[in-house]
C-alpha cells in the first residue's frame, strides 16, 4: 500500500483518541517500515543524483538495501516490540507496534514482485502476493479502488474522532496525497 494508506489506516486502527502522543505513536508506526526506503531513495536520487531507474530498478533489490528492509519490516522485530509494550503497560509503544504490524500484514498481500523479506532473523523468504496495490498485471484495477474506501472509511472515523484542527488538516492532506498517488498508479501502470 502507499504510505499515506498506512498512515490513514493505522491511526484509524489504533489512535485512541486520536490526539496527542497517542496519536503520533499510531501515525509513527505506521510509517517506519517505510522510512528506509524513502531516506535511501531519497539520498539516492536527490543527493548522489542517481537515475530513477537504478534506483528503483537495481538498488531497490540489491542485497544491501533488502538487508534494511528485512529488519525494518520483521514481523518479529515489530511483535518483540508489541510483546514489550503489552508486558510492561506501555502504551506508546504498544500503540506503535500495533500500527507498524498492520502496515505489515497489508504490505504482505498486496506487494507482487517487489515485497520485502518479513521473517529477518530467521528466515529471508520473501512471499510474492498474486494481488498488487499499484500493479494492474496483478490485479490493481480491484485492488486500489478498495483500498481508496478504504482510506475514505478511515478518514471518516478521525474526523468523527473529533481530530484537533492539526491533524484534521495532516489527515486530508493524506487523504488527497493517496487519491491522486492512486490515480497516477492508474495512469501509468
Amino acid at each position: 500500500m502507499n504510505t499515506p494508506a498506512h498512515l490513514l489506516i493505522g491511526a484509524a486502527a489504533f489512535a485512541r483518541p486520536a490526539r496527542g502522543a497517542v496519536l503520533w505513536a499510531a501515525l509513527l508506526g505506521s510509517v517506519l517500515p517505510d522510512l528506509s526506503l524513502y531516506v535511501m531513495a531519497g539520498v539516492s536520487l536527490f543527493i548522489l543524483n542517481i537515475p530513477e531507474q537504478v534506483v528503483f530498478g537495481q538498488l531497490y533489490f540489491s542485497p544491501a538495501w533488502q538487508t534494511v528492509f528485512a529488519i525494518d519490516n520483521s514481523f518479529f522485530l515489530w511483535g518483540l516490540a508489541l510483546g514489550l509494550g503489552v508486558w510492561r503497560r506501555w502504551h506508546l509503544l504498544t500503540v506503535a507496534a500495533a500500527a507498524g504490524l498492520l502496515h505489515l500484514t497489508l504490505d504482505f498481500f498486496l506487494h507482487a514482485g517487489d515485497g520485502r523479506p518479513q521473517f529477518w532473523p530467521l528466515s529471508s523468504w520473501v512471499f510474492d502476493s498474486p494481488v498488487s496495490y499499484w500493479d494492474s498485471t496483478h490485479h490493481a484495477i480491484w485492488v486500489a479502488p478498495i483500498a481508496i474506501a478504504i482510506c475514505v472509511f478511515s478518514y471518516v472515523i478521525l474526523w468523527r474522532r473529533d481530530l484537533p484542527a492539526g491533524a484534521k488538516l495532516f489527515c486530508t492532506a493524506l487523504l488527497a496525497a493517496e487519491l491522486w498517488v492512486a490515480r497516477q498508479w492508474f495512469l501509468f501502470f
